[in-house]
């Protein structure tokens, strides 16, 4: 009976030292300056509701491209849109503009198990700050390899195609007519 009393002592505790691993958080790596946080921009960001998740999604193009997967143990800090939102006013890339960028599309895609891309699809609108009077739409769709097929190489992906998607914004609301408020 003693050896009995043992054993299961020992199995419970074995049982209690087992650690569920909890998720990592990831965000965009934004950097921003004080001068740029100043800036009058404005952006705010329309979304699909299953866009406003801080789960990374994935999609298997070759075997079942009508399901969304997510990864388990990777996850945003938040929504793709909060970040990217975060990131375009911070970093003062509007200039004096409203802008208002529509998300599409902000996945991973599997075109075979070994070969990944991130795509992110989106339009942005710009309209002067003083009577919100349209200035220009333009849209965008952007897709970069990932350098490995999973949830790094997606993070790492995304990385990349926000702050490409900054510098595409930024070139697009640098040829826009210039006005004052």
């Amino acid at each position: 009976m003693r050896y009995l009393l043992i054993g299961w002592l020992v199995f419970l505790s074995a049982g209690c030292s087992v650690t569920v691993k909890q998720p990592v958080l990831h965000d965009f790596g934004v950097s921003v300056s004080t001068a740029a946080q100043q800036s009058k921009a404005s952006v705010s960001i329309n979304a699909p509701t299953w866009l406003w998740d801080n789960r990374i999604r994935y999609r298997l193009l070759f075997s079942s491209p009508s399901q969304v997967r997510f990864y388990g143990l990777d996850r945003w800090i938040a929504s793709p849109p909060e970040m990217f939102e975060q990131l375009l006013n911070l970093s003062g890339k509007a200039r004096n503009y409203a802008l208002i960028i529509r998300f599409q599309d902000f996945e991973q895609q599997f075109d075979a198990p070994d070969r990944a891309r991130v795509v992110l699809r989106f339009s942005v609108e710009a309209y002067a700050d003083n009577n919100k009077q349209k200035i220009g739409t333009q849209e965008f769709y952007l897709q970069q390899p990932t350098q490995t097929p999973d949830a790094a190489g997606a993070i790492s992906g995304f990385i990349d195609l926000v702050h490409e998607a900054v510098e595409k914004i930024r070139d697009w609301v640098s040829g826009l007519p210039d006005h004052q408020e």
